[in-house]
């Protein structure tokens, strides 16, 4: 069974959206990916979408959607990203707090050093939950 992880943010919009986007892209169809917030926006940060599109990676498609306690108990990876209070927990879960700056309001030259530790961070998630083949 392919492992899944939930990313989630205040808002859906930036930081949770690229480390989806970079696990989408680099687990290759090896993981099932969902990210969520806890106080979605209307849309995907344009900034966001621009730095992804720097990596090859299209996130101008996706929609911010509201953490849901279904969402956290379907995920056997739950990656908070500055909301760990607004996240449920449940036994049997592997939680992670990733402390990244938030790309809102901020131009391209600050949302690419957030984009590439994100980027670091899944690449080494990866390692860690999927086997080796």
């Amino acid at each position: 069974m392919k492992p899944s992880v939930l990313f989630v943010c205040v808002h859906n919009a930036g930081r949770s959206q690229m480390a989806a986007g970079y696990l989408t892209a680099l687990a290759q169809g090896r993981v099932d990916v969902f990210s969520a917030g806890s106080e979605p926006k209307d849309q995907i940060n344009p900034v966001a979408i621009a730095a992804m599109a720097e990596e090859g990676i299209d996130i101008a498609h996706n929609v911010p959607k509201i953490l849901t306690t279904e969402a956290v108990k379907q995920a056997d990876v739950v990656i908070t990203m500055g909301c760990g209070d607004a996240c449920p927990i449940f036994p049997g879960k592997r939680y992670e707090d990733w402390e990244l700056a938030d790309p809102a309001g901020q131009g391209i030259e600050s949302v690419r050093p957030i984009r590439d530790e994100i980027k670091a961070r899944i690449e080494a998630l990866l390692a860690e939950i999927l086997p080796v083949a």
